[in-house]
């Protein structure tokens, strides 16, 4: 495995009590072989379902490599609201979570292998997670899959979350005998996308998905642990972000605006920063499960494995470079192609802070103002209203001036809200069951504000995360947040609401997934400066010529 520098905490994991032996067996026109044996390079054997056609010609296969249990049915989904939107008759009952479905793909003449990663459930060995010791496990896999007598030799990777963000991490080693792969929203820095968003520790998710992952006959990677020893971006956590300018397959990228927090960012730098000749974008604005299941979906990921694992479709090579869904609203959009992302033709503009009318504006203020609100439990709203139809395609940046009145750090929290034209919030679809969600967010603890200047642009602050700049209270320092990517379209009247507080806007809920952050270090009263040498201002993304 890989040299690490670090060495790993491990919990001792929660044996798995469901039955495990090599069956096979036919059944729905498939063969199907339950808990074969892989071996990976160091002897370690993880185990797989491996799904097929039952004329046993050499088919393509489709690795859905995940934490979560291969054997999961789809009843998975009822853990969420309202089934998650998924429609029950969309899978079937072999399909595992966030995985594609075996029973459509060997109908089309693909095998699906589901995977039991190192260390979980039956699988040999310890787990780590989003690792590159586990890229290496997931090239081997495909090296052992091209060389089975049912394989064409041709091996493509599918699936949402976990099973996109190793996508990223093998696709960078380059296997010879990866064909193609359909990451569907998977960050790709586990550090400022899952774990420490601006430098803020995540503490909710984060320990919710832990628990939920650790069943193993062994140990299970303590990731809790890891993120209190580790609070910098160092080799443990660059072990778990890929070169992404390595990889060279082609490749069908799907993000997400509504994955604030946990995938959108990762997966557009995925886009971004690849090599790859052959690479499409797909932004979309609904539920994850939802939009990755619906049938015209799957129909599209087929287009493309069709093409470079099959040689039977060049449907894909018509498609746009870049497809994305510009948002009036939940459910209502339009879909457009670009051919290329960032959007080239963006015109970037300020959009300055004037603390004392607390609005944004097209021009500096004349005076200099501030505005100040309790650290622990208030917050500071500034609004813009549009002249005319805008839309705001990509990457924001807010630059503040910011002061405390106790302590030496500030951890911000940032939001941007829609307002219709008679000032009632217009919602967004959030995460993958929400439908109260923001414009963007973005976070930042001051103290990390130090930025990289080579990795760094105009539109998106790049943040070192190498060591931590105390700051004195009374005084008041220039910071530069990175608002998440986005798309929505504000008719004439409707309003941009910006919001600036120190705690999360989305408390824990039962429905499903979300994020929250802790232990703060918010203290006493936060104050922003606005006007003269205080240049705040929100930089926003407006594509010229494309409102309707």
């Amino acid at each position: 495995m890989s040299e690490r520098g670090f060495e790993y905490r491990y919990l001792k994991g929660t044996p798995p009590t469901h039955a495990h032996d090599y069956r096979y067996s036919r059944e729905d026109g498939m063969i199907i072989e339950r808990d074969a044996a892989a071996p990976m390079r160091d002897g370690v054997r993880i185990f797989t379902d491996i799904f097929r056609p039952e004329d046993e010609r050499p088919a393509p296969t489709l690795i859905a490599w995940a934490p979560y249990g291969k054997h999961s049915p789809r009843g998975t989904y009822e853990r969420f609201h309202n089934f998650a939107s998924v429609r029950k008759d969309w899978i079937s009952k072999y399909a595992a979570f966030e995985a594609p479905d075996p029973l459509y793909w060997t109908r089309h003449g693909y095998a699906v292998i589901n995977v039991d990663p190192r260390g979980l459930w039956h699988s040999e060995g310890d787990a780590t997670f989003w690792s590159s010791d586990e890229a290496c496990d997931v090239y081997d896999l495909i090296e052992w899959v091209a060389a089975q007598p049912w394989s064409n030799g041709k091996v493509g990777c599918s699936g949402v979350s976990y099973l996109a963000i190793v996508q990223w991490q093998v696709a960078a080693l380059n296997p010879p005998h990866l064909a193609a792969i359909n990451p569907f929203e998977g960050y790709s820095d586990s550090y400022r996308e899952r774990a420490r968003h601006g430098g803020i520790p995540e503490h909710l998710f984060m320990n919710r998905w832990l628990e939920s992952v650790k069943t193993s006959k062994g140990r299970v990677e303590d990731v809790r642990a890891m993120i209190a020893e580790h609070p910098f971006l160092d080799a443990y956590w660059k072990s778990k972000a890929p070169d992404l300018s390595k990889i060279r397959v082609p490749a069908y990228v799907v993000a997400s605006w509504c994955d604030q927090g946990l995938h959108t960012r990762g997966t557009l730098e995925g886009f971004k920063q690849m090599a790859s000749e052959h690479k499409w974008l797909e932004v979309h604005a609904q539920k994850k499960w939802e939009y990755f299941l619906r049938p015209e979906n799957v129909e599209r990921q087929r287009a493309f494995f069709d093409h470079f694992l099959r040689g039977t479709s060049d449907a894909v090579l018509s498609w746009p470079r870049v497809r994305i869904e510009v948002r009036e609203r939940i459910d209502v959009g339009r879909v457009r192609g670009e051919s290329e992302w960032p959007i080239g033709r963006t015109r970037h503009t300020k959009l300055f802070l004037d603390a004392a009318s607390r609005s944004l504006n097209d021009a500096p203020p004349a005076q200099q103002s501030k505005l100040s609100y309790d650290a622990r439990t208030g917050g500071a709203t500034l609004e813009y209203r549009f002249a005319r139809d805008t839309e705001l395609t990509g990457h924001m940046k807010l630059k503040l001036w910011v002061e405390t009145s106790e302590g030496e750090d500030m951890d911000l929290f940032i939001a941007l809200h829609k307002l219709d034209a008679a000032g009632r919030f217009v919602p967004f679809t959030f995460f993958a069951v929400f439908e109260d969600g923001p414009v963007a967010l973005g976070w930042l603890r001051v103290s990390h504000r130090e930025q990289d200047p080579q990795r760094s642009t105009p539109w998106q602050p790049w943040l070192k995360h190498e060591r931590e700049l105390p700051i004195r209270p009374g005084e008041a320092v220039p910071v530069e947040i990175e608002i998440l990517p986005s798309s929505t379209l504000f008719r004439a009247g409707e309003t941009l609401r910006v919001i600036v507080q120190g705690h999360d806007f989305y408390p824990p809920s039962e429905k499903g997934p979300v994020m929250n952050h802790g232990p703060l270090r918010n203290a006493g009263a936060h104050t922003l400066h606005t006007g003269g040498r205080h240049d705040a201002h929100l930089l926003v993304p407006i594509i010229p010529g494309d409102s309707p």
